[in-house]
C-alpha cells in the first residue's frame, strides 16, 4: 500500500484512493471496532457484495484480532514497533 494511501485513510470514505470495496471493509471495521456502534443491516449487505461467507469470517476475525491486541498492548505499554514512519 502506497503512504499517499496510508496518509488519507482518516479520509477513505472520501478519498478517490480506496474502491468501494476497500470503504465498504473499512467502515466495516469502525462499525466493529467503535464502542457503542453496530454493524448495520445496510453495512452488513454492502460488505456481502464484496466478500463471500469465508473472506468475510477472515475479515471479521482480522478486525477482532487487531482491537485484542491494540487493547492488550495499549494496557501494558506496549510501543509501537515503527513499521511504518510518516513519509
Amino acid at each position: 500500500m502506497s503512504d499517499e494511501k496510508i496518509l488519507a485513510l482518516a479520509d477513505y470514505a472520501g478519498s478517490p484512493l480506496y474502491s468501494e470495496r476497500e470503504r465498504a471493509a473499512l467502515e466495516y471495521a469502525d462499525a466493529i471496532t467503535t464502542t457503542g456502534r453496530d454493524v448495520g443491516d445496510a453495512l452488513f449487505v454492502r460488505v456481502r457484495r464484496f466478500f463471500d461467507d469465508d473472506a468475510l469470517v477472515e475479515l471479521t476475525a482480522t478486525i477482532a484480532w487487531e482491537n485484542a491486541s491494540s487493547k492488550f498492548n495499549r494496557a501494558f505499554r506496549v510501543p509501537s514497533q515503527g513499521l511504518w514512519k510518516r513519509p
